[in-house]
């Protein structure tokens, strides 16, 4: 059977009541092109369920706006099949079909893999002779599943709050006891006395919370102070000179500066190394204030504010603090079950990074007043702005911990008037006592026996279950490989990078379904993984398409029933699938002989086009969608027209012009001569004319090359090309804004068409 003629589509997706298919024949190979939201996968969807008889995807797709139900007609066999009132008449042809649904039912969901792909992939797999065993399987499993729903009615019977915490099965089994409620009666009065005192007397009070501030005002003075005495260019001299010393001059120099002072005291005014007379030296003014008190006073007291921030805001303080932090939060989460207690909502992470940017920037410009004692500094912006940041934390926290202190009060209130008892063994004992009475009385006693004897049933089923699957195994171990191989078959003539290995089949708990992996650089991939690599990661959207194309024509090998069905492939490319086009025409081309009829739907003109131009004249017919005022209808399709390309079009335009004037199309040619020239660049050049190019400059680059070894174009043909080019940017927008009223004068236009056509032919 084949699908000669679509008579009607009425109700349906963007087709209102549309007859026009009617008058066009559908060959043994049938080209159907849409754009993108015309109707395709609607139609798609019409044959997918003209073959399984399922009204239910099409009656999803009924037209908005209209009360009345899908109506279809289509030509099967020269006779009518209509589908009308949520069904199709008799006799249904065979149609397999590739389409979205088929890869969301077989192979994943966007990238994600669950086992309804897997089971739907099992039955794809198994063929005829392999679904009837598992279909004994799935009975069994069918059967365990109501016993799964019985079991979750029967468990609701048994409500949780009666259930003593215990799972249902526990509590369905705790034992009878004749003497429970005297039991129960001793529990209670003990329980009466007890009070929650344990928890409440170990547990302590709220503890302040601090965080250590900067003193702005100290840091600032410290780094605006200098010495008046010691010009920053002498103390440079001085550093150069004991440099020069080598190591431990300074300390050496030091010494010398200490005897001299003493000697001086007593007129002496030479070396008291070398005696010479030190009167007349220009140096000795520099280092008596460079060994001067006030200096090294200064540069210890930078050291020790350096000492005092880092100390005060290293990585133990701040790891205490986080600390505490968790402490509150931990006591405020006990305490409030007991007496008011603010919230401790605090962010340590977002402290510690403003702390850290805090201290950090303080420390580097205490290391910078280090490294130039005499230097006058201040806090760079950056460095307020940080410590700005950390103290308004400060100050929250402070509020925070001013707070929770201030409940410390009422909660030595709590702890006084609670009494010690330990309720935690008496609560459980309690509560295990009185679910054992509710266990054996009514209503839980029917309802509890009612559960075990599902449970006992389900048992059964399962045996039953074990023995179906063994079954099938046997049967699975021969087909699974088989099937494998012809997947990674189709994945090599489709230029996958990829294959896949470990095809078989695993048993679970709602039957059967099929696994497998994927193997890249001879790395096996899981279909899922909690980290790492898995399908979700692995595989491109081109690579699923290509694996779920793949499955799609295996399994057509493994229908015996292959020559009396219809197979319609909907897009089966996309931009990411370009690598394996010409595999994919091939192979669609492949199944002309071997089965009734194929109906190929796409988007991609140029994938259509490359099927139609390898066809059989005589065995092919092309269909378009077209936009229809508010919805679409069908027409024939010209192919041909569509595989030519725009430049072939721009080009007859304008020879056409040049035969003979068109006044309808004179814009339309002067449009074209730019884009024609542009096009002869890109092959002629294409070096130094790649994509994206203009004109303006490509001319700019070649006139700076005239006369050198690396020239593009001689001058006068660059003369031309300019003139060509100016003519031309008179009508496109980026370089006329009047581009379209620019007016149009018939023999200019014709000689630039003629002078056009000339150069590209140079």
């Amino acid at each position: 059977m084949t699908v000669d003629r679509i008579q009607l589509l009425r109700n349906v997706g963007q087709f209102d009541s549309v007859n026009a298919g009617a008058q066009i024949a559908l060959s043994p190979l049938a080209l159907i092109y849409a754009e993108n939201g015309r109707g395709k996968t609607t139609l798609a969807t019409i044959f997918r369920s003209l073959g399984t008889g399922d009204p239910a995807i099409i009656e999803e797709r009924h037209r908005l706006g209209t009360a009345q139900r899908p109506h279809i007609v289509l030509t099967v066999s020269g006779a009518a099949l209509v589908y009308q009132k949520g069904a199709w008449g008799q006799p249904l042809p065979r149609v397999a079909v590739f389409d979205d649904a088929f890869v969301a039912a077989n192979v994943c969901s966007g990238i994600e893999i669950d086992a309804s792909h897997r089971q739907n992939l099992h039955e794809l797999i198994l063929g005829a002779q392999g679904v009837s065993l598992n279909t004994t399987l799935q009975q069994h499993v069918t059967a365990i599943e109501q016993h799964n729903r019985e079991l979750r009615v029967k468990e609701a019977a048994v409500p949780a709050a009666q259930r003593a915490g215990l799972t249902t099965d526990a509590f369905c089994a705790l034992p009878a006891d004749p003497d429970i409620d005297q039991r129960i009666e001793d529990a209670e009065r003990s329980l009466a006395a007890a009070q929650a005192a344990d928890a409440i007397r170990q547990r302590a009070d709220f503890q302040p919370l601090v965080l250590q501030s900067f003193d702005l005002e100290a840091i600032r003075n410290l780094l605006s102070r200098t010495l008046p005495d010691l010009q920053a260019e002498a103390a440079v001299q001085v550093r150069d000179h004991l440099r020069r010393l080598g190591r431990g001059g300074e300390t050496w120099a030091g010494e010398g500066m200490a005897l001299r002072r003493e000697a001086h005291r007593e007129g002496d005014n030479s070396c008291p190394f070398c005696a010479q007379d030190l009167a007349g030296s220009p140096l000795i003014a520099h280092y008596e204030a460079y060994f001067s008190d006030a200096y090294h006073g200064l540069k210890a007291a930078i050291t020790e504010v350096g000492i005092c921030v880092r100390d005060a805001h290293d990585g133990e303080v701040q790891a205490a603090f986080e600390r505490d932090v968790r402490v509150a939060v931990q006591g405020q989460e006990f305490w409030r079950g007991f007496t008011d207690v603010p919230e401790v909502n605090v962010d340590t992470a977002a402290i510690l990074r403003n702390w850290i940017a805090a201290r950090d920037a303080v420390l580097t410009v205490l290391r910078a007043k280090a490294a130039a004692p005499l230097e006058d500094m201040a806090l760079p912006p950056e460095a307020i702005a940080a410590v700005g940041a950390y103290e308004q934390d400060v100050r929250v926290i402070a509020a925070l911990s001013a707070a929770l202190t201030a409940r410390n009060h009422q909660i030595a209130l709590v702890k006084e008037q609670v009494a010690v008892a330990n309720v935690a063994a008496l609560t459980a004992d309690l509560a295990t006592l009185r679910g054992v009475k509710a266990r054996h009385s009514p209503p839980l006693q029917a309802a509890c026996d009612a559960y075990v004897a599902e449970k006992a049933a389900k048992a059964a089923t399962e045996q039953a279950r074990d023995a179906a699957r063994a079954a099938l195994d046997q049967y699975r171990e021969v087909v699974f490989p088989a099937y494998g191989q012809a997947i990674n078959d189709y994945l090599g003539r489709f230029n996958a990078g990829f294959r896949l290995g470990g095809v078989g089949s695993v048993n679970n708990r709602v039957g059967s379904s099929a696994t497998y992996n994927v193997v890249i650089n001879n790395i096996a991939v899981g279909l899922a993984a909690n980290a790492g690599p898995s399908f979700r990661t692995a595989l491109s959207a081109g690579d699923r398409n290509t694996l779920a194309l793949a499955f799609f024509f295996a399994s057509l090998d493994r229908d015996t029933n292959l020559a009396d069905t219809i197979v319609t492939i909907d897009d089966p490319m996309t931009s990411l699938d370009e690598h394996r086009t010409l595999a994919t025409i091939e192979e669609v081309r492949g199944l002309l002989p071997r089965v009734r009829q194929v109906i190929v739907l796409s988007h991609s003109k140029s994938f259509l086009c490359q099927i139609w131009e390898g066809a059989d004249a005589q065995t092919r017919s092309a269909i378009r969608i077209n936009r229809d005022a508010v919805g679409s209808t069908l027409a024939s399709w010209d192919v041909r027209q569509d595989c030519i390309t725009e430049h072939d079009r721009r080009h007859a335009l304008i020879e056409a012009y040049i035969r003979a004037a068109n006044v309808a199309n004179e814009r339309a040619v002067a449009q074209a001569l730019r884009p024609v020239l542009e096009a002869y660049m890109r092959v002629a050049y294409p070096g130094e004319f790649p994509p994206g190019t203009l004109l303006g400059p490509f001319i700019n680059v070649c006139r700076q090359r005239v006369g050198q070894a690396n020239e593009i174009m001689a001058g006068a043909d660059l003369d031309e090309l300019d003139r060509l080019k100016n003519y031309g940017n008179r009508f496109h927008h980026d370089t006329n804004p009047a581009w379209q009223t620019a007016a149009i004068n018939d023999q200019e236009l014709a000689s630039f068409a003629r002078r056009t056509l000339l150069f590209t032919r140079r």
